[in-house]
């Protein structure tokens, strides 16, 4: 079963934020030039929330609010859940899917050590899943692993 720590090693533990006194607009610059859907928002190298597009489009455009005139700690969710790097895949997918949020930031003994995203958990799954499909492809049918 993989781990969240299985994860980070494949995609690193670059973890890209934005202080709380920031613009939104800001924000999203960052969002767009990295490609991430959320920016962790750390105030003293402390996790104070998280930004989304999705607190974008629901917070800015829906109030009729700008972006360059609204600052991250007005529209960002304040209410983060962390996980450790020893919770496996299925369990992040589970609590992803509970909570209805698309990122996790990992924290390890009491420090930030990476973030990951609902596509991060569902490709673990795909190759996990991948693997044993093989795995009894060879065991039935004796052909060898392909890799």
């Amino acid at each position: 079963m993989k781990t969240v720590s299985e994860i980070l090693q494949r995609k690193g533990s670059t973890v890209w934020s934005i202080s709380p006194e920031s613009t939104v607009f800001e924000a999203l610059q960052l969002m767009s030039e990295k490609n991430l859907g959320a920016v962790l928002v750390l105030k003293n190298d402390i996790v104070v929330g998280i930004i989304s597009e999705r607190d974008y489009a629901r917070k800015i455009i829906l109030h009729g609010k700008h972006s360059k005139d609204t600052l991250v700690k007005e529209i960002m969710s304040s209410m983060v859940i962390y996980v450790n790097t020893s919770l496996s895949v299925e369990e992040c997918m589970a609590l992803m899917i509970n909570k209805r949020i698309r990122h996790l930031p990992v924290i390890e003994n009491g420090r930030l050590s990476g973030i990951i995203s609902i596509g991060d958990v569902v490709d673990a799954v795909i190759d996990e899943k991948k693997f044993i499909i093989d795995q009894l492809v060879h065991y039935i049918t004796g052909a060898p692993v392909l890799k």
